[in-house]
């Protein structure tokens, strides 16, 4: 027994997370470190990491706490936030998640912690689920080809311009989008159009499209279906005219209204999209959720984002594998479909789901309810004489209150309900799934409208015109007709985990895409009513515990980095590089250096880099990688000279992608600064620097990082994730902010690349919840560990395997190829 006495500190601490976390324990660590011929891990850091990018000091970081301390901790935050009833709308509603598919799916790490779906022998259960996402999207709206998700309706919007201009048969002209369109959708969309020289033009198109805006040309049109403003609307004849003038016309649909209303392929549309989030998705503050697009057979192989498809195994038996792959990032680059990578599958999945255990039957059983207390809600107002804009409408109400709205939105928030202030006379109402009686007791009262809410529904009438609801089947594939008792979802939710691999079942090696644990305690609060309830656009006096966790986590983020700003907005990797290329280009604008729009990328880079420089409107030049692995000196030098005056920035990978820590990097660094580019370090890799070396001292002005890789969120077996963008101060005036929420961003920022103000906050607290459980020390010793493993794993292979790339004393960072 030992005679050492432990401090009660110590003993109140218990066992350190970072015990939990890493997975070689310290015996381990002793003996890997031995067989490399390194006496500790400090050691092996010295000789790996280059002198000249090793951090100096420690992180300043408040220290670990205890996995019971931080959800203490959390649930404080948690209190902090004020959960009422939302009724504003928006594209966020509120939704009743299955239980079965909470506890099943959401809360189950074979699903959560599996990668993206490359290897379809390990992804079966994964790909079924997607295809049932991709069929019901299809289905409800009657376009053939579906996706397997996008990031968010806003930047699903974005996408579909994207396609019109290099689809359609009008190569210039204009992007025209209705003004009752969502607003968060509207400014994403003209964040992504200014870089590449397309001009939006906002217009009401209530009356078709005006002649002086057709005779300039259009190349394509956004309508929303059911508008922003609740209105219902037959755009066939708009469609139709569109279409005369070469248009490709793009229609953002409810896919809750689609069960009851004609779906966009019968009206004519060739794309919809939109999101998936009131089908069982929380709202978390903005997301995560599944957006969506469908199109016309033709365009299938413009389609952004991955693509799930059905094909035979060796055997010839029924398989599935993501299909058409040559439009993405990974292969084509720069000339990809879109810049995106990561996506939203996990909520696909839930999404997908919910229609099976619903069926279609259950879904329209939802969608009339939610329309029914809609009509209950505008017959009070009528009889109370306040005036309802729209005759025809779904599920979303404006009322005409003059010079009363803040007042009648006030009234409504003490009761209870938080509703949409539209401007200082108008007042927008949103049901949804969750709505109930009181509900509408309460915005009756908020208006001083009494009433009986029997008496109402008896005299009210339904308010969708008869022209457009919806005739034919839809979700007829047996899937979504098999499962309606748990004990059959359960039993089918099982099936498909079992056909996949996961952590749960064992390692997947990667590097760049860092697999690491998904530990419950960082996971359970995210389905916390506090997290998962709040509207993105709820006043922020609601919220202040979200604004806090995302205060705090973005100054860690900046500790961890060596940054002076983080933005967590961007909702996926690829995000976070538009972000950040954004950033420089409006850097170089202000100074007046409008001809910077040069950016070179190492041939090793990652694919989304050329795809993202493409739509930041920069022109990529491709640095040669030497035989070594590490960028090519000479040409690098070769190509600053070549475009010094027009270079914007250097897209570098570090370590590489090779696995290497490159020792001429501050080098490289100087040499881009001397030229007045910027130098954007991507963050893929992060996983190798926490604790060891900054990006933003050793000579980075920008970098992504992926919450989903080194901070724990899960891939969920091709997202969510976060993209948080960290700049030097510089850059900090032109981050992301955002139209409905001021305090999101900088005034002078570059306008939002994501539909909600602060992007997936859903899930930020897993990422809050591990540097908090970390601290600092075991930040810094999981990157030492993942180093040792990774040197561990090519030094006891090098005898059979060579390993292609070393860097500094033959070692390789966190990852090896052999």
């Amino acid at each position: 027994m030992t005679t050492h006495r432990i401090s009660l500190t110590e003993l109140e601490r218990g066992t350190p997370f970072e015990q939990r976390h890493i997975g070689p324990d310290q015996a381990s660590q002793a003996k890997m470190l031995a067989h490399i011929g390194f006496g500790s891990l400090d050691e092996l850091t010295a000789a790996a990491v280059p002198d000249v990018i090793k951090s100096t000091e420690a992180l300043d970081l408040p220290q670990g706490r205890s996995e019971a301390d931080v959800l203490d901790e959390l649930r404080g935050l948690a209190d902090r936030n004020r959960v009422l009833s939302s009724m504003i709308g928006l594209g966020y509603y509120g939704t009743f998640t299955p239980p079965v598919i909470l506890r099943n799916v959401m809360e189950n790490p074979a699903w959560y912690t599996a990668y993206t779906p490359y290897q379809p022998e390990i992804s079966q259960g994964r790909l079924e689920a997607l295809l049932n996402f991709q069929t019901m999207v299809a289905d409800l709206t009657g376009l053939p080809t579906s996706g397997a998700s996008l990031l968010d309706e806003g930047t699903a919007a974005a996408e579909a311009m994207a396609l019109a201009r290099r689809v359609g048969k009008v190569k210039k002209g204009v992007f025209l989008v209705d003004a009752d369109c969502l607003p968060q959708t509207i400014a994403v969309i003209e964040t992504r159009a200014e870089p590449t020289g397309v001009e939006v033009v906002v217009a009401d198109l209530s009356d078709g499209i005006p002649a002086e805006i057709a005779e300039r040309g259009v190349f394509g049109v956004l309508l929303q279906y059911p508008g922003a403003s609740g209105a219902v609307r037959d755009p066939r004849a708009l469609i139709e005219q569109a279409h005369e003038l070469g248009a490709i016309v793009t229609i953002a649909a409810d896919l809750l209204a689609l069960t009851l209303l004609t779906s966009p392929g019968e009206l004519g549309a060739d794309i919809a999209i939109g999101t998936t989030q009131r089908f069982g998705v929380p709202m978390g503050f903005g997301g995560p959720h599944a957006g969506y697009m469908a199109v016309r057979e033709k365009f299938a192989r413009s389609l952004p984002g991955r693509l799930v498809g059905v094909s035979v195994d060796a055997d010839g038996n029924k398989a599935y594998r993501l299909a058409l792959q040559t439009r993405e990032q990974h292969i084509r680059r720069e000339k990809a479909t879109s810049n995106i990578c990561t996506a939203q599958v996990l909520l696909a999945v839930m999404a997908g789901m919910y229609a099976v255990y619903h069926g279609p039957e259950g879904l329209a059983a939802i969608a009339r309810r939610t329309h029914r207390y809609a009509t209950i809600l505008a017959e009070g107002l009528r009889t109370g004489g306040i005036e309802v804009l729209h005759g025809t409408y779904f599920d979303t109400l404006t009322a005409r209150v003059p010079g009363r709205a803040a007042e009648i939105v006030a009234a409504a928030r003490e009761a209870g309900v938080n509703l949409r202030q539209v401007d200082a006379d108008l007042v927008g109402i949103a049901c949804d799934e969750t709505t109930g009686r009181a509900q509408l007791t309460a915005v009756l009262g908020a208006f001083g409208v009494q009433g009986d809410i029997e008496q109402l529904d008896a005299a009210a009438a339904d308010a969708l015109p008869e022209s457009l609801l919806r005739t034919d089947d839809y979700l007829a594939h047996p899937v979504f007709h098999q499962h309606r008792s748990e004990t059959a979802m359960l039993r089918y939710l099982r099936t498909l985990a079992d056909r996949d691999y996961a952590l749960d079942r064992g390692m997947i090696p990667l590097g760049s895409c860092t697999m690491k644990l998904n530990a419950t305690t960082e996971m359970e609060p995210v389905t916390w009513p506090q997290f998962g309830q709040l509207h993105p656009f709820a006043p922020v006096d609601q919220a202040q515990g979200y604004l806090t966790l995302i205060q705090e986590l973005e100054e860690r983020l900046a500790v961890v980095t060596g940054y002076d700003k983080v933005s967590l907005q961007p909702n996926a990797g690829s995000q976070g590089e538009l972000a950040g290329l954004l950033a420089v280009r409006a850097y170089h604008r202000a100074n007046g250096d409008e001809q910077r729009t040069v950016c070179l990328i190492p041939s090793s880079a990652h694919g989304t880099n050329a795809a993202s420089a493409v739509m930041a409107g920069m022109k990529v030049v491709v640095v040669k990688t030497g035989e070594n692995g590490e960028v090519d000196a000479d040409d690098l030098h070769a190509k600053i000279e070549q475009y010094r005056d027009e270079l914007a920035v250097l897209m570098v990978t570090y370590p590489s992608t090779h696995g290497v820590f490159e020792e001429h990097i501050t080098q490289i660094c100087a040499a881009v600064h001397d030229a007045g580019g910027q130098v954007y370090v991507d963050g893929a890799n992060l996983n190798a620097l926490v604790g060891v070396a900054e990006p933003g001292k050793f000579g980075g002005d920008v970098s992504h990082l992926n919450l989903h890789k080194t901070f724990c969120i899960p891939h969920g077996g091709g997202g969510p994730g976060v993209g948080p963008v960290g700049v030097r101060a510089h850059l900090a005036p032109y981050l992301p902010n955002h139209p409905l929420q001021p305090t999101a961003g900088p005034e002078t920022g570059v306008g939002p690349i994501s539909a909600a103000p602060w992007g997936s906050a859903g899930i930020l607290p897993i990422s809050w919840a591990y540097v908090r459980l970390m601290g600092g020390e075991g930040l810094k010793r999981a990157t030492q560990v993942a180093v040792l493993s990774a040197n561990y794993i090519a030094k006891r292979l090098e005898p059979h395997y060579p390993v292609l790339y070393t860097g500094p004393g033959g070692l390789v960072a966190h990852e090896c190829i052999i």
